[in-house]
């Protein structure tokens, strides 16, 4: 009997690795047809956006809200503190929490795009079918608001039945939600969905740190005070900075600094403000320590970033 069973496993992988494989090459025509521009397009789904660029990019720096990332086709980095997050077509990335990381598209060309798409994810919907599905039970340690799963033929499937309902856009505001809860259901039935689903428990480290998130993100600007973000998380302010950092990769006052420095870039590059100004709108009393903080995140100071900004040679958010 156990003979058998693992020579019907051994047919089978190599089955599941061809349905895998046309299943992705299926997925990247049909985000091609719909990524008609370079860098970020919008769909007819609220929420989803697909992606195309046709070269390897420089790296990107933003703040991702909670959100499912799949790639059809090429690699991306993403940079999360000090740690590297690499996938591809074989995985998918999900944020649970709203994060400042760096992008890199690693793999693209002409000839083969990098082509991906992005799912706004709902906490209140997670919150929802927790309730649900009660086989999902996250545990209350905190964990990283970012990771990375192997993608499976369900999952693949569900995103290109959504993907697909941009052809027929009148059945979107019928039938989209309904795929988007299976595609929540995938991930939370997923080897590493607890962290997505922690994001919805009352009272659980992740939910906490995320209105820690909230707080910091509302007063970016102004003096840190723990005591004050750590009584609007319900937490101690030594618990407040173990799970945050357990969470984020970074603690409170480096999470501040990243969001400072990118609104800053904001406003640079809106052309709205000079460097002095916009280092003193975001919370920055001393010139000098902007410009040194700037250049050590962006690899130039304000004035060289800008540009190279004007000129292309930042490119635009994949």
């Amino acid at each position: 009997m156990s003979t058998v069973s693992t020579a019907a496993t051994a047919r089978e992988r190599p089955d599941q690795q061809l349905q895998l494989v046309l299943r992705r090459a299926e997925l990247a025509a049909l985000i091609e047809r719909f990524a008609v521009a370079e860098g970020t397009n919008p769909t007819a789904v609220p929420g989803l956006a697909v992606f195309r660029s046709t070269r390897v990019g420089e790296p990107l720096h933003g703040a991702y809200d909670p959100a499912f990332c799949l790639i059809a086709q090429g690699s991306k980095r993403v940079m999360l503190g000090d740690e590297l997050f690499v996938y591809d077509s074989s995985s998918h990335l999900v944020v649970s929490q709203n994060l400042p990381v760096t992008g890199q598209v690693i793999d693209a060309t002409p000839e083969a795009p990098y082509l991906a798409l992005r799912l706004d994810i709902d906490p209140t919907a997670i919150a929802t079918m927790m309730l649900e599905a009660d086989h999902v039970k996250p545990p209350k340690a905190a964990a990283r608001g970012i990771f990375t799963g192997e993608t499976s033929i369900e999952l693949l499937d569900a995103v290109m039945r959504l993907i697909r309902l941009l052809d027929t856009r009148e059945d979107v505001p019928a039938l989209a939600p309904l795929v988007i809860r299976e595609i929540y259901y995938r991930l939370l039935k997923a080897e590493n969905g607890w962290r997505l689903g922690q994001l919805a428990v009352a009272g659980s480290h992740s939910q906490r740190i995320c209105r820690a998130i909230a707080w910091l993100r509302e007063h970016s600007t102004a003096p840190l005070k723990l005591e004050d973000m750590a009584r609007a998380a319900h937490m101690s302010v030594s618990s407040l900075h173990h799970h945050f950092k357990a969470v984020t990769a970074m603690s409170p006052l480096q999470y501040q600094k990243q969001l400072r420095l990118q609104e800053a870039r904001r406003l640079l590059f809106s052309d709205v403000v000079d460097a002095a100004e916009a280092g003193y709108k975001v919370g920055y009393e001393s010139p000098s320590q902007f410009s040194r903080e700037y250049s050590r995140m962006f690899g130039a100071p304000p004035a060289r970033d800008v540009r190279r900004f004007r000129q292309g040679e930042l490119g635009g958010r994949l």
